[in-house]
């Protein structure tokens, strides 16, 4: 009855796969950001940045301008002009005003303004690819995961079958006398175990494959098909790489760094701002304004035409206006040291940035250089192991071995067919991982 489970998995699995459209790394990745929520937030932040930005050079270079109309009825008792005696009347009143007003001079901060407004935009549009990164390296990772447990059931399915030709041989040989039942108990028991690890690596699969949709923002429920050959994935790569010269790339390309540069860059504009609105600040203002009334149920009143107290009771005005900081409970004072610390400690930031890329640098690149010599030598460890295989299975078939021996003879060729494959895939992941340190992005990557 399992076995039947079993093949009825095998082909579920096979039919979901062949019917589902098959994606490449570089699909899977651009599917992944496309799709991600945290870029979408980025984006929406970036269009405010591009606000801010434009909200400050037109706050430095144009003036504000505002105008007012306003019309009411005044009812009770009101003074007669002419006799400058009460009496009760309604008075209707209208009036017209324009203004217009801007900084000539408040301590640069407009000019800082714009400086660092637009340094905020490139930090989010270096946050963004941050982001873009960080999806594009889970989404890699996750990828490569289910190639593996996809190309490991390949293998444990091909042992399955040799176990199965192995258990109708000791039933051949058990009716021929020349094996016992115990022999054929032992390797009915290999059979069994080989058809239980497949079933323990698909279920690692199927969680591979659900923390790559995951990460993709994927349909959960829909299949996903991946396309990657692992027989021609091998990178080539330089052993000449100077981990200096990836350092210096990385420090002028990585988003990380770029950002922290921009947060300092930022902080040292927000304290020279502050340091210059300790100065006097100028302002230039002006306006026209004009209005318009009349009285009703007043004796011997005339109402004058309303072109004609448009035009009379119309006035304008220039005014310019120096502003200066006597005393404003050292508020200024501690702005500025405040804003030096902030200065100080994005200092910090990008020097502790600075040692961290170096490092992560040097580590790449051991760790690349580490992934290929385990792949030399897993390469070289699988051919040996697959002729020792293929020389147990023949002596296996005369009898010359026990189940036992072969068994362990068949446990050698899987292990070192598994880490052949993990060893493969892990010099891509990090010979990747050094490109992205040498100024390409994962996306740009083949």
């Amino acid at each position: 009855m399992k076995k039947h489970i079993f093949i009825s998995a095998v082909m579920t699995l096979a039919f979901v796969s062949a019917s589902a459209q098959k994606m490449t790394l570089r699909d899977c990745m651009e599917y992944a950001v496309e799709n991600s929520t945290k870029i979408k937030i980025r984006q929406a932040e970036n269009r405010n940045d591009q606000i801010n930005r434009r909200e400050a050079i037109l706050s430095a270079f144009s003036p504000s301008i505002s105008s007012d109309v306003y019309a009411y009825y005044n009812f009770g008792r009101s003074i007669n002009p002419e006799t400058n005696t009460y009496f009760s009347t309604t008075s209707f009143t209208n009036g017209y005003s324009v203004s217009a007003g801007m900084y000539i001079f408040n301590g640069f901060k407009a000019i800082d303004n714009i400086k660092i407004t637009s340094t905020a935009k490139l930090m989010g549009i270096n946050e963004e690819q941050q982001l873009k990164d960080i999806i594009c390296l889970a989404t890699m990772e996750a990828f490569y995961n289910v190639v593996y447990y996809s190309e490991l059931t390949d293998i444990l399915n091909s042992q399955v079958k040799t176990a199965q030709k192995s258990l109708e041989l000791v039933k051949n040989q058990n009716r021929l006398g020349q094996k016992g039942y115990a022999d054929i108990i032992q390797t009915e028991a290999e059979l069994a175990d080989r058809q239980y690890q497949v079933i323990t690596v698909q279920n690692e699969l199927n969680d591979a494959y659900i923390t790559l949709k995951d990460i993709m923002f994927w349909p959960i429920q829909d299949s996903l098909a991946i396309d990657f050959d692992v027989d021609n994935a091998t990178p080539i790569y330089s052993h000449a790489d100077n981990p200096d010269d990836i350092m210096e790339t990385a420090k002028n390309t990585l988003p990380s760094m770029l950002i922290a540069e921009g947060a300092m860059r930022n902080a040292k504009l927000e304290l020279h701002s502050a340091k210059w609105s300790r100065l006097p600040s100028l302002t230039f203002n002006c306006g026209w304004s004009s209005n318009y009334y009349t009285y009703t149920d007043m004796p011997g009143y005339h109402t004058i035409p309303f072109d004609e107290q448009f035009k009379n009771n119309s006035g304008e005005y220039i005014q310019l206006s120096l502003s200066i900081p006597i005393f404003d409970r050292f508020s200024r004072h501690n702005e500025v040291m405040r804003k030096k610390n902030a200065y100080a400690i994005a200092e910090a930031q990008y020097s502790q940035r600075t040692r961290e890329v170096e490092a992560e640098v040097l580590r790449a690149v051991s760790d690349r250089d580490g992934a290929s010599a385990a792949m030399t030598q897993a390469l070289h460890r699988e051919s040996v192991q697959e002729q020792a295989f293929q020389l147990n299975t023949k002596r296996h078939e005369q009898g010359l071995i026990s189940s036992i021996e072969y068994q362990t003879a068949v446990d050698n060729y899987l292990n070192a067919k598994a880490e052949r494959l993990y060893a493969v895939l892990m010099l891509i992941t990090k010979q990747k991982v050094v490109n992205y340190y040498k100024g390409v992005s994962y996306l740009e990557q083949e």
